[in-house]
């Protein structure tokens, strides 16, 4: 399994399970935000912690569940970002756009101020 989802009060958190999010499995990532943000979930947290590398089409459908979320008056996090993770994201300043949390905990706990 590629991903796995948890629920925390009106959240979501998607686990990644892979160590490359990119072309092979960032369509399913894309359905899975845009399947939940259908049936009413707006509040999401995106854990990549198992996660080594992220492409273009990866942050591609990060960047999708992020505009899923705010526009329907939502949240939107990252955590467990690995440090070339992370660099991916800084380097296309998406840290700007992003909100990024260091642990699940963490975003739950900002979801919920």
């Amino acid at each position: 399994m590629n991903f796995s989802i948890s629920t925390h009060g009106n959240a979501i958190v998607v686990h990644s399970h892979v160590a490359k999010l990119d072309s092979s499995n960032a369509p399913d990532l894309k359905g899975i935000f845009l399947l939940h943000n259908k049936n009413g979930v707006n509040q999401i947290v995106f854990e990549m912690a198992e996660t080594l590398y992220c492409d273009s089409s990866g942050l591609s459908a990060i960047l999708v569940a992020n505009r899923l979320c705010k526009d329907t008056n939502g949240t939107f996090i990252l955590c467990g970002l690995q440090s070339a993770v992370r660099k991916m994201v800084e380097i296309a300043q998406l840290d700007r756009v992003l909100s990024i949390e260091s642990s699940v905990e963490d975003a739950l706990s900002h979801m919920n101020s």
